[in-house]
């Protein structure tokens, strides 16, 4: 049986120097031992404890829920993509340095993920070399930048470069658009999370990433790849009957169910069951969006407690597809 990885983890440091740029930029507000808040210039943007920085907590909470790796990754509001790049550039190599120092307390079991600056891709890709020459196995992007979507010609570009790496991407929605309507019930989370992974994997798919990146890119949808799995019938008959849709890609939008992974923060076994049916038993990880309290209380309970997986396809999700994903193993082989 492959280690039970959690792919879908955040962290935070325990304090950083004053980040390069304009506006509100990120710092952090200590209030006790174990506990800080996130400001954003002087406004309160989200309460911490310790869980995102102590990796001996970090550790205690794996061992209480049977999760032997965590990937670490950045917390998006540290992007920095409306920043100038050089500032975008400093902020993601003061993040990523930090996360080292949080993973090497536990090697090989908290593996670190870096942010790049994705708004200039030269920046970005020498960011990503720099960052896993000096120890990150992966890299979280953002799912888009401003108004350009993952099939902007730079993001293609930077995709194209990790796959050359042979670096696995995880892909996290943020920037959601703000509205009245969005504004009540954490709808910007509740709703609007979910639309902003759809609409990026339909870039993938409709403006032609998969055709122009092979297999060899290993990427991965956070929430469950939002709302496209249950929408793939509607994008299908829309690639067959819409003029507008027609001939984007050279297959429909089902066609390329193989080509990515998603995680598993979907919270309900039946939508559980959706997901491994329509992308399939090898693409879905396990993921708890740790520790922010939208996650997953009890890591890997919903995928333990799903009854219509056979003990194999438990094992799969649990560990041994994200063996395949982080490029340990072949999918299907044994870990080397």
């Amino acid at each position: 049986m492959a280690p039970v990885t959690d792919v879908h983890t955040h962290y935070v440091p325990r304090g950083w120097p004053a980040l390069p740029g304009t506006g509100a930029r990120p710092s952090l507000r200590v209030d006790g031992p174990t506990t800080a808040t996130i400001m954003l210039g002087e406004r309160p943007f989200r309460r911490i404890t310790d869980s995102a920085w102590n990796a001996d907590v970090r550790l205690a909470d794996m061992a209480a829920h049977g999760v032997d790796r965590q990937v670490l990754s950045p917390t998006p509001v540290f992007f920095s993509y409306d920043q100038e790049a050089d500032a975008a550039a400093r902020t993601a190599a003061v993040l990523n340095d930090l996360a080292l120092g949080i993973a090497a307390e536990a090697p090989g079991r908290l593996l670190p993920f870096c942010q790049v600056p994705l708004q200039d891709t030269d920046a970005a890709c020498r960011e990503l070399d720099r960052a896993v020459a000096a120890g990150h196995v992966g890299v979280e992007i953002g799912n888009h930048v401003g108004d350009r979507d993952l099939d902007d010609v730079g993001i293609v570009t930077f995709l194209q470069h990790a796959a050359a790496l042979g670096v696995p991407v995880f892909v996290h929605p943020w920037d959601m658009p703000v509205s009245l309507r969005t504004s009540r019930w954490m709808a910007q989370w509740l709703a609007g999370m979910p639309a902003e992974t759809h609409l990026s994997l339909l870039a993938m798919v409709l403006g032609g990433v998969f055709d122009e990146i092979g297999p060899e890119l290993r990427i991965c949808f956070a929430h469950g790849g939002g709302s496209f799995p249950f929408w793939i019938g509607r994008m299908d008959n829309a690639w067959r009957e819409r003029h507008d849709v027609v001939g984007t890609s050279a297959l429909p939008p089902s066609g390329y169910l193989d080509r990515f992974h998603v995680d598993s923060v979907v919270f309900d076994e039946r939508a559980l069951r959706l997901l491994v049916d329509t992308v399939g038993t090898e693409r879905v990880l396990l993921g708890t969006d740790y520790p922010y309290p939208l996650g997953e209380q009890a890591p890997g309970s919903l995928i333990r407690g799903a009854a219509f997986l056979t003990d194999a396809q438990r094992d799969l999700l649990l560990g041994g597809n994200a063996e395949a994903f982080l490029g340990l193993r072949a999918a299907g082989g044994a870990a080397p």
